[in-house]
């Protein structure tokens, strides 16, 4: 989860946008959007995206039209998301070269998760982890999954270690709670987002007196500020 990551939403219906974006924005992505084909094109050639989320039926020039202007100059994941359900419809979105077809109604979150599978396949979140990451007194040691304060080695669960290590590498940038349980627990996952405040407020306990880089975002979520 970036925020340097960018999604282009294209639909007619701002309710379906919206419903993209507040779960994009939840997961760190930045957004923009468009209402039909040709507004599409111009903030494509205008900006650099990571993924585009399309409907086929769009005003001005659809959306299969407006992925072929795209596969001309770029290999960018673009996702259909179509009430047309026939697997004609959908062999065509591939054929003039979508990755990936959801038909309406759709749950937003299922769309993002998509969104993430093609982006990690073209290595726009991949990062180069270092073997060791420290601020000040505490270390993060990737390879052996330890973390010391002040030279003292301190016993984490996975999912603390997990958090502290994702926090930390996306430093001052908030995150909600759904966020981080999604990045950290899976979309699977169906229990309450309290369970993210559990295992921060065990993880502060365990890392004193560098608890204070963890700051709560009130009523969202949390961040790491080293």
């Amino acid at each position: 989860m970036n925020s340097d990551i960018r999604l282009l939403i294209v639909d007619s219906n701002s309710s379906s946008r919206g419903e993209i974006r507040q779960a994009a924005v939840s997961q760190g992505y930045s957004t923009d959007e468009a209402a039909d084909g040709i507004a599409a094109l111009k903030l494509f050639r205008r900006n650099d995206y990571d993924a585009v989320i399309m409907d086929t039926d769009l005003p001005e020039l659809d959306g299969r039209n407006v992925c072929r202007q795209i596969r001309k100059v770029s290999d960018v994941p673009i996702l259909f998301v179509s009430e047309r359900k026939s697997e004609q419809e959908k062999l065509c979105a591939f054929e003039i070269g979508a990755d990936d077809f959801i038909v309406k109604p759709f749950f937003a979150r299922e769309v993002l998760a998509r969104v993430k599978v093609f982006l990690y396949r073209t290595g726009t979140q991949a990062k180069t982890t270092p073997s060791k990451i420290s601020f000040n007194g505490l270390l993060i040691d990737t390879v052996s999954r330890e973390v010391k304060v002040d030279d003292r080695t301190v016993s984490l669960t996975p999912k603390e270690y997990d958090l502290l290590f994702f926090l930390s590498q996306n430093p001052n940038k908030a995150y909600s709670r759904e966020a981080l349980l999604n990045e950290i627990w899976g979309y699977c996952f169906t229990g309450s987002d309290r369970t993210i405040d559990t295992h921060i407020r065990s993880l502060r306990d365990n890392i004193k007196p560098y608890d204070t880089y963890i700051i709560t975002v009130w009523g969202f979520g949390y961040k790491f500020v080293a």
